[in-house]
């Protein structure tokens, strides 16, 4: 009798411990592990928050370190809070249409309502996953174009990711020869025969839309040049050019967004915007300065 009450006194402990162990596991859940937003959520959060007054993503710009190059708004983060407290009745919107990442750069796509209804592209640069560096380029919504096509239409997500640098190569060689050097007898070597998808407001489809808009413009003495490209940004098919120039004289920041499929640029979307005088400037960082 006392081997079987030892027994029984050894299986009422080992039963006890393990009701106590599930108990403990019902009552102290494991911990998650939250896990750190990437760069492009970083961004595009803090687009958002224009619209949505959320203070959180305003923690990813550097506190001290903050490089503006929107002309119009001062340096740091001082600026930027400076243009939110200065928000029109109704606030901001912003819709991010499409955002991709190359490195420690992050650019974006935006259906804006800033001071009036806008279309833009926005660049960040970061570091240790802090924004220090802003760039954009801004530019009235238009109507559809002579093809239908608005001004953010079309597709967002990014493929042929193993491809980004070829990509990029091929775009930059676009804009270098044929818009930077003018050598338009080479333009077909960047595209399918007429089979080209246009989303600039005043042109329409293919290489003969363009050629078509091209010769309105120099019918009314309206010129287009482009004399540098400052930066080439790319996440697989999608590539974005920084550039220089002037459009009808007036000093231009351009900034293209190009879609490549199978080696040739398919799609294309824009942004020309003046370049404010110096008298206007509200921080010295200028317009590019990569």
């Amino acid at each position: 009798m006392k081997h079987i009450t030892l027994a029984c006194l050894v299986l009422i402990t080992v039963l006890s411990c393990k009701n106590d162990t599930t108990k403990q596991e019902i009552t102290e859940p494991k911990k998650q592990t939250i896990m750190e937003p990437t760069n492009k959520e970083k961004a595009i959060a803090l687009l958002v928050s224009l619209e949505t007054g959320d203070q959180t993503p305003v923690a990813y710009i550097n506190p001290t370190n903050y490089v503006q190059h929107n002309l119009g708004v001062a340096d740091g983060l001082e600026g930027f809070g400076a243009v939110l407290q200065n928000a029109p009745e109704g606030g901001f919107k912003a819709n991010v249409v499409r955002a991709y990442e190359d490195g420690n750069y992050v650019f974006s796509h935006t259906i804006y309502d800033f001071f009036g209804p806008k279309i833009g592209f926005d660049i960040f640069r970061f570091e240790e996953g802090k924004i220090v560096e802003h760039w954009d380029n801004l530019i009235d919504i238009k109507a559809a174009n002579p093809s239908g096509h608005t001004q953010t239409d079309g597709p967002t997500q990014a493929t042929d990711l193993d491809k980004t640098a070829t990509n990029k190569e091929l775009v930059s060689d676009f804009v270098n020869t044929i818009l930077v050097k003018g050598e338009m007898d080479k333009i077909g070597n960047y595209f399918t025969g007429d089979t080209y998808t246009q989303h600039n407001p005043d042109i329409a489809d293919g290489l003969s839309g363009l050629g078509q808009a091209l010769e309105g413009m120099a019918k009314q003495g309206i010129t287009m040049v482009y004399t540098k490209t400052h930066k080439v940004l790319g996440e697989g098919n999608f590539v974005l050019t920084v550039s220089e120039g002037t459009f009808a004289d007036a000093p231009t920041s351009f900034y293209d967004l190009f879609r490549v499929e199978d080696g040739k640029i398919v799609e294309h979307w824009d942004v020309m915007e003046t370049i404010a005088p110096e008298a206007t400037h509200q921080n010295n960082n200028g317009k590019f300065n990569f």
